[in-house]
């Protein structure tokens, strides 16, 4: 990949959160880095989240490293995944663009024992009410807003983010429309 930048340092990285998060961390960590500091990317979304951890990092990463990323919602954005997209400089959504807003959701396989559960418990609360916050505070919405969202869980449109102000809206069949005339003879 660092030859790819190297030969065409004007082009954009482009880079797809697919499925799960949590379960390709380590290939999006390794391809966010691979994008130069304060360089350009655009990251594909179809993911219903993940890990909030794995969100959280990728959302550092994209702003501690000043990348210059446009989030492009192709399918659905949900859960943790819209931590990453909240850190892009520019958001594109079309009308078919899908993104959950949930509470976060305490899952463990793990068997603990009962001081290390009610330790865990007191940090996930703390840590949901923190996320909700941040997560506004990335999109640059008031908290009121993000948290008639997430509670009690809302599906919320393409067309609905775009009207909200927190991405452009783009008409795929327009798109599609305007490309094949280009190549009418």
């Amino acid at each position: 990949m660092q030859e790819e930048i190297e030969d065409h340092p004007e082009e954009p990285v482009e880079i797809a959160i697919v499925g799960d998060m949590t379960e390709h961390g380590a290939d999006l960590t390794d391809k966010l880095l691979g994008v130069p500091q304060g360089g350009k990317c655009i990251i594909y979304f179809d993911s219903p989240g993940g890990s909030p951890y794995c969100g959280l990092s990728l959302m550092n990463l994209i702003v501690i490293r000043e990348l210059q990323a446009t989030g492009i919602v192709t399918g659905e954005c949900s859960s943790a995944a819209l931590w990453p997209l909240a850190a892009c400089v520019r958001r594109v959504v079309t009308p078919y663009s899908v993104l959950l807003f949930h509470p976060m959701r305490w899952q463990s396989d793990e068997s603990v024992q009962l001081s290390e559960a009610a330790e865990w418990a007191r940090h996930f609360a703390h840590l949901e009410g923190q996320m909700d916050h941040l997560l506004a505070d990335m999109f640059g919405v008031a908290h009121e807003e993000i948290d008639g969202w997430v509670r009690p869980g809302t599906y919320v449109s393409g067309p609905e983010f775009a009207a909200a102000g927190l991405a452009e809206l783009v008409d795929v069949v327009k798109l599609a429309q305007e490309f094949r005339k280009s190549f009418d003879p």
